[in-house]
């Protein structure tokens, strides 16, 4: 039993290593152009390599139990009962609990307050997005301008988008921002984004705009393009929209 139980850590060790050198070494994720961004990615992080002992553990176990205990010489029928040891049951469920208590409180916790302190800061522009069935209309308020075929928004500026819908529900989702907030009909919801990198729907497909639920027929079109500018470019495109 001694040489199984050492056996099943040895190949836990070896898969724990080869997942955690996974996960810091293989970039996954899609590309990320917003401070909050940054806040939703460290967290993906954190609970992967959180969650790949966990994984290792449970396919080492299963991966030699089945070579190891598997029955030969019987082509059919029940093996015999096996008992487990409460010491185990106990272990896994204190375990499992003490770890899903920690990812209640970091990153779950810690990221909304952080979130949240993003939002409490002043914002430098102001966009109210309108979802219909199938498009979008970003208003800036400030500068007098209405926009149907793209958002631009200035590199490092941060902004209020405040969301609703004339319809349905859709769903304001910018994939290159990670951020996400339902447009819900009669009701004004609103997320703020820091985008901290230049970019358009031409260099990455995260650059748009999608509805990100699912609201009719036309839902799959349900998309402008975002472009994140300088500032300079920012101003000449509003100048160009006839804005102030």
């Amino acid at each position: 039993m001694k040489k199984d139980l050492v056996a099943v850590a040895i190949l836990w060790a070896v898969l724990t290593l080869v997942a955690e050198a996974m996960v810091l070494g293989w970039h996954v994720l899609p590309i990320n152009a917003s401070e909050e961004g940054q806040v939703v990615d460290d967290a993906y992080t954190l609970l992967t390599i959180m969650a790949a002992p966990v994984f290792g553990f449970v396919i080492a176990t299963l991966a030699y139990s089945v070579f190891r205990f598997r029955r030969r010489g019987v082509p059919d029928g029940d093996g015999p009962p096996m008992m487990g040891s409460k010491r185990v049951v106990l272990a896994w469920v204190a375990v499992t609990s003490a770890l899903t208590v920690l990812v209640i409180i970091h990153p779950g916790i810690t990221g909304m307050l952080e979130l949240g302190q993003h939002a409490q800061a002043a914002s430098d522009l102001v966009v109210q997005t309108e979802g219909s069935r199938w498009a979008w209309k970003s208003a800036y308020i400030q500068h007098g301008v209405t926009s149907y075929g793209e958002i631009v928004l200035p590199v490092d500026r941060r902004v209020r988008f405040e969301v609703t819908s004339t319809d349905v529900v859709h769903s304001f989702w910018v994939p290159a921002f990670r951020m996400k907030v339902d447009a819900v009909p009669g009701l004004t919801t609103t997320v703020y984004i820091t985008p901290n990198r230049t970019g358009s729907l031409a260099d990455d497909n995260g650059f748009r705009l999608q509805c990100a639920e699912l609201c009719g027929f036309g839902h799959y079109v349900m998309g402008v393009p975002v472009r994140v500018v300088e500032q300079g470019e920012f101003e000449a495109w509003i100048a160009q929209q006839g804005g102030r």
